[in-house]
């Protein structure tokens, strides 16, 4: 028997209080016409001593909102804005890649989103990526542990709101340093589902692409990988990195990508006209020649920080006075050695999950990853052998005893789906509904 809805909502506020608010966002300024899909932005409030709110973007599922997993993504960095993983990975929308010109980038549908088969809750977090904000400096004083714990909170509280939602299949997903602590989030839902709190999530796994584990296989492994590539000799490695494309060793290399403070950055943009509506220009990015993949992530700055883009999306004024893509400049603490405990805790109890790799990233090579993976000693059930798109080999994959799928993506790089979206969105539709790759 179905638990109507009503009862549902009633269950999760008797452990759990939510201060929310929400707007559906129909139109986009860039976008030609109506949105294509239901999307939704909002705040949750997860910090209440400190006023912080974290900022979401969530969008439907294109094919059965009602039965189609549900996915919380987080985006690496720490403190990259969950916008990245819209509009360059796994999202509907995606920036025209033309000469900038004063005027707004402009936005086109992305056809192959994961939205395509799933729910996904692209989330700003920890306090202080994207439009994610604190009232009180103190806030913003995050780690591993804070993160994982209020992105759990924001969860609960999100569903408390959408409880349509709760009996959905649920996955916790990210890549590059989320994937430390998307297993953190998901063994915090475990926890709440042994205490009782949240006996009705349908938790069923999480998906993690080039992560990091915090432990020294994600350093060491840039040696043996680099080398291996026939990039350099071990006694370079330090060297190296100032002229390799580290996200992508075969793409051309672009100092102006490479993350900087912001007193180092240009305070014109070659002379290129602003915006008048852009309030919350401060420090201009660089412009990287055109033909480097990150020019437009310089267009998405110009775009988030436009007031007439703040307003569709309805960011609450004066909360974030300059949207930056990775936001590197709050104090963020890496306290955890490495998460493999928390993937033992997780496989051993039953809950899938996938791991990606892009297979020429420098950044967290899938050599790394396949080390640790092989550390939680369970055994092969299907071995190494390559899968297919299109009758072309997009990579290799193998599983394990324990519910574990490894998937490298042939010619990708640390972010897979921003290299190889149609093929990543095949692996992602066939594991989700439990085929082999």
């Amino acid at each position: 028997m179905e638990i109507p809805l009503l009862i549902v909502s009633l269950i999760f506020l008797c452990f759990f209080s939510s201060a929310l608010s929400s707007s559906v966002v129909t139109y986009l300024p860039g976008f030609q016409g109506p949105l294509p899909f239901y999307l939704e932005t909002g705040y949750v409030e997860v910090d209440q001593d400190h006023g912080g709110e974290f900022f979401y973007y969530f969008i439907e599922s294109e094919n059965n909102p009602a039965e189609d997993p549900l996915l919380l993504w987080l985006t690496g960095g720490p403190r990259c804005s969950a916008f990245s993983g819209l509009v360059f990975e796994i999202g509907p929308l995606k920036f025209v890649a033309a000469e900038y010109n004063g005027s707004l980038p402009s936005l086109v549908y992305h056809p192959y989103s994961w939205t395509k088969i799933a729910n996904v809750i692209f989330l700003d977090s920890p306090l202080g990526s994207g439009f994610s904000y604190s009232r009180k400096y103190e806030g913003y004083d995050a780690n591993d542990t804070i993160w994982s714990e209020q992105a759990y909170k924001f969860l609960i509280q999100w569903l408390v709101e959408h409880p349509q939602f709760i009996s959905n299949p649920l996955y916790i997903a990210g890549d590059s340093y989320a994937g430390k602590i998307v297993p953190m989030v998901a063994k915090r839902i475990l926890d709440g589902i042994d205490e009782g709190k949240e006996p009705l999530l349908n938790l069923q796994g999480y998906i993690i692409g080039n992560p990091a584990t915090g432990g020294k296989v994600d350093k060491n492994s840039k040696i043996s990988y680099a080398h291996s590539m026939g990039i350099i000799s071990d006694d370079f490695f330090e060297s190296f990195l100032s002229e390799i494309n580290e996200a992508h060793i075969l793409e051309m290399y672009c100092p102006e990508c490479r993350w900087k403070p912001l007193s180092s950055r240009a305070s014109t943009t070659s002379g290129k006209r602003i915006l008048k509506e852009n309030q919350n220009i401060l420090h201009p990015p660089l412009f990287p020649d055109q033909n480097c993949r990150c020019y437009v992530y310089a267009l998405a700055y110009y775009w988030a920080n436009n007031d007439i883009v703040r307003t569709a999306l309805n960011v609450k004024k004066e909360t974030i006075k300059e949207w930056v893509r990775c936001n590197i400049y709050l104090p963020y603490t890496k306290e955890l050695k490495s998460n493999i405990k928390y993937h033992f805790s997780l496989l051993q109890r039953g809950y899938r999950a996938l791991v990606y790799s892009g297979d020429h990233d420098l950044v967290v090579p899938f050599s790394g990853t396949k080390q640790w993976i092989k550390s939680l000693n369970s055994s092969i059930m299907e071995g190494w052998r390559s899968w297919h798109v299109g009758g072309q080999v997009a990579g290799y994959t193998m599983t394990y005893s324990n519910n574990l799928t490894f998937a490298t993506v042939k010619g990708a790089g640390h972010t897979a789906p921003e290299y190889q979206p149609q093929e990543c969105l095949a692996m992602i539709m066939r594991w989700i509904s439990g085929e082999l790759l």
